[in-house]
Protein backbone atom coordinates (compact mmCIF):
# COMPACT_ATOMS: atom_id res chain seq x y z
CA UNK A 1 0.00 0.00 0.00
CA UNK A 2 0.92 3.46 -0.55
CA UNK A 3 1.61 6.12 1.86
CA UNK A 4 -1.90 7.69 0.94
CA UNK A 5 -3.60 4.74 0.42
CA UNK A 6 -2.45 4.02 4.19
CA UNK A 7 -4.28 7.23 5.02
CA UNK A 8 -7.28 6.66 3.60
CA UNK A 9 -7.35 3.07 5.01
CA UNK A 10 -7.20 4.88 8.71
CA UNK A 11 -9.76 7.06 7.69
CA UNK A 12 -11.99 4.70 6.46
CA UNK A 13 -11.61 2.33 9.76
CA UNK A 14 -11.78 5.88 11.57
CA UNK A 15 -15.18 6.62 10.12
CA UNK A 16 -16.30 3.02 11.06
CA UNK A 17 -15.13 2.93 14.86
CA UNK A 18 -17.00 6.82 14.98
CA UNK A 19 -19.76 5.61 13.28
CA UNK A 20 -20.41 3.38 16.93
CA UNK A 21 -20.71 6.24 19.48
CA UNK A 22 -23.94 7.61 19.83
CA UNK A 23 -27.41 6.93 21.64
CA UNK A 24 -28.54 3.61 21.22
CA UNK A 25 -32.07 1.87 22.57
CA UNK A 26 -31.30 -0.57 24.73
CA UNK A 27 -33.42 -4.05 24.85
CA UNK A 28 -33.48 -7.29 26.05
CA UNK A 29 -33.59 -10.70 24.79
CA UNK A 30 -33.67 -13.34 27.62
CA UNK A 31 -31.29 -12.16 29.96
CA UNK A 32 -28.79 -10.72 27.05
CA UNK A 33 -28.56 -6.69 26.43
CA UNK A 34 -28.80 -5.36 23.14
CA UNK A 35 -28.79 -1.91 21.36
CA UNK A 36 -29.91 -0.64 18.25
CA UNK A 37 -28.54 3.05 17.08
CA UNK A 38 -32.06 5.21 18.23
CA UNK A 39 -31.95 7.15 14.68
CA UNK A 40 -33.21 4.05 13.01
CA UNK A 41 -35.90 3.56 16.30
CA UNK A 42 -39.03 4.92 15.06
CA UNK A 43 -41.31 4.13 17.75
CA UNK A 44 -42.08 1.57 20.79
CA UNK A 45 -45.42 -0.18 20.82
CA UNK A 46 -47.23 -3.13 22.85
CA UNK A 47 -47.76 -6.14 21.75
CA UNK A 48 -50.83 -6.69 19.70
CA UNK A 49 -52.42 -9.06 17.29
CA UNK A 50 -50.18 -10.24 14.84
CA UNK A 51 -51.79 -11.57 11.41
CA UNK A 52 -50.09 -14.78 10.26
CA UNK A 53 -48.89 -14.63 6.68
CA UNK A 54 -48.66 -18.12 4.84
CA UNK A 55 -44.93 -19.06 3.52
CA UNK A 56 -43.15 -15.78 5.20
CA UNK A 57 -40.10 -17.55 6.65
CA UNK A 58 -39.94 -18.95 10.69
CA UNK A 59 -38.66 -15.39 11.90
CA UNK A 60 -41.34 -12.86 10.16
CA UNK A 61 -44.48 -13.45 12.83
CA UNK A 62 -46.90 -11.86 9.89
CA UNK A 63 -47.98 -8.18 10.17
CA UNK A 64 -49.44 -5.58 11.90
CA UNK A 65 -51.80 -2.71 11.26
CA UNK A 66 -49.78 0.61 12.31
CA UNK A 67 -52.47 3.64 11.95
CA UNK A 68 -53.26 2.20 8.44
CA UNK A 69 -49.86 1.01 7.53
CA UNK A 70 -49.36 -2.79 7.51
CA UNK A 71 -45.76 -4.05 8.60
CA UNK A 72 -44.07 -7.13 8.74
CA UNK A 73 -42.77 -7.90 12.37
CA UNK A 74 -39.70 -9.96 13.09
CA UNK A 75 -39.10 -12.43 15.79
CA UNK A 76 -35.92 -10.94 17.09
CA UNK A 77 -35.45 -14.67 19.19
CA UNK A 78 -36.12 -16.32 16.06
CA UNK A 79 -33.85 -14.54 13.77
CA UNK A 80 -31.04 -14.92 16.75
CA UNK A 81 -31.64 -18.71 16.88
CA UNK A 82 -32.65 -18.29 20.54
CA UNK A 83 -35.26 -20.57 22.32
CA UNK A 84 -38.61 -19.17 22.54
CA UNK A 85 -39.75 -18.52 25.69
CA UNK A 86 -43.03 -16.89 27.38
CA UNK A 87 -42.48 -13.03 27.25
CA UNK A 88 -44.92 -10.63 29.57
CA UNK A 89 -42.82 -7.94 28.89
CA UNK A 90 -42.56 -8.19 25.03
CA UNK A 91 -43.33 -5.06 22.71
CA UNK A 92 -42.40 -4.25 19.73
CA UNK A 93 -39.90 -2.04 18.34
CA UNK A 94 -40.86 -0.06 15.19
CA UNK A 95 -37.32 0.59 13.01
CA UNK A 96 -36.66 1.32 9.75
CA UNK A 97 -34.43 -1.74 7.96
CA UNK A 98 -32.84 -0.82 4.93
CA UNK A 99 -35.64 1.80 3.82
CA UNK A 100 -38.52 -0.90 5.42
CA UNK A 101 -40.43 -0.02 8.10
CA UNK A 102 -40.25 -3.30 10.24
CA UNK A 103 -41.20 -3.82 13.46
CA UNK A 104 -39.05 -6.32 16.31
CA UNK A 105 -40.21 -8.43 18.50
CA UNK A 106 -37.84 -8.38 21.45
CA UNK A 107 -38.48 -9.14 25.31
CA UNK A 108 -38.29 -5.68 26.73
CA UNK A 109 -37.21 -2.17 26.79
CA UNK A 110 -34.33 -1.36 28.97
CA UNK A 111 -33.43 2.29 28.42
CA UNK A 112 -31.25 5.20 25.74
CA UNK A 113 -27.94 5.32 26.66
CA UNK A 114 -25.31 7.11 25.32
CA UNK A 115 -22.32 5.29 24.14
CA UNK A 116 -18.73 6.59 23.95
CA UNK A 117 -16.10 5.12 20.95
CA UNK A 118 -13.75 4.24 23.77
CA UNK A 119 -16.83 1.77 24.94
CA UNK A 120 -16.96 -0.70 22.06
CA UNK A 121 -14.71 -2.90 21.48
CA UNK A 122 -14.87 -5.20 18.18
CA UNK A 123 -16.83 -8.64 17.67
CA UNK A 124 -14.53 -11.34 19.06
CA UNK A 125 -13.81 -13.78 16.31
CA UNK A 126 -15.24 -17.09 17.36
CA UNK A 127 -14.13 -19.35 13.93
CA UNK A 128 -15.26 -20.47 11.17
CA UNK A 129 -18.87 -21.12 10.60
CA UNK A 130 -19.71 -18.39 13.27
CA UNK A 131 -21.08 -15.26 12.06
CA UNK A 132 -21.53 -11.81 14.09
CA UNK A 133 -21.44 -9.90 11.09
CA UNK A 134 -24.60 -8.40 12.42
CA UNK A 135 -22.99 -6.88 15.54
CA UNK A 136 -21.55 -3.32 15.10
CA UNK A 137 -19.65 -3.66 18.59
CA UNK A 138 -19.82 -4.68 22.21
CA UNK A 139 -20.16 -1.89 24.81
CA UNK A 140 -19.42 -2.40 28.27
CA UNK A 141 -20.06 0.58 30.49
CA UNK A 142 -19.15 -0.49 34.54
CA UNK A 143 -20.16 -4.09 34.92
CA UNK A 144 -22.75 -4.20 31.62
CA UNK A 145 -22.14 -5.56 28.61
CA UNK A 146 -24.54 -4.81 26.20
CA UNK A 147 -24.41 -6.20 22.19
CA UNK A 148 -24.66 -3.49 19.86
CA UNK A 149 -26.30 -4.74 16.69
CA UNK A 150 -26.24 -3.26 12.91
CA UNK A 151 -30.08 -3.70 11.99
CA UNK A 152 -29.47 -2.90 8.25
CA UNK A 153 -27.44 -6.74 8.88
CA UNK A 154 -29.45 -8.51 11.36
CA UNK A 155 -31.64 -9.91 8.24
CA UNK A 156 -29.70 -10.83 4.97
CA UNK A 157 -30.37 -9.02 1.92
CA UNK A 158 -32.78 -11.56 0.20
CA UNK A 159 -34.59 -11.53 3.79
CA UNK A 160 -35.12 -7.77 3.35
CA UNK A 161 -35.79 -8.03 -0.09
CA UNK A 162 -38.54 -10.10 0.33
CA UNK A 163 -40.08 -7.70 2.93
CA UNK A 164 -39.47 -5.20 0.25
CA UNK A 165 -42.08 -7.10 -1.92
CA UNK A 166 -44.36 -7.75 0.77
CA UNK A 167 -44.11 -4.43 1.99
CA UNK A 168 -44.72 -3.25 -2.02
CA UNK A 169 -47.72 -5.82 -1.59
CA UNK A 170 -49.47 -4.09 1.07
CA UNK A 171 -49.40 -0.70 0.04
Amino acid sequence: MTGSSNALARESTAAVTNSRAGKYLTFFLSEEEYGLAILSVSEIIGMQSITRVPRMPAFVRGVINLRGKVIPITDLRSKLNMPDASRDESCIVVVQLQGVQTGLVVDRVSEVVAIAESDVSDSPSFGAGIHTEFLLGIATQGERVRLLLDIDRVLARAEVDALQTFDAMAA
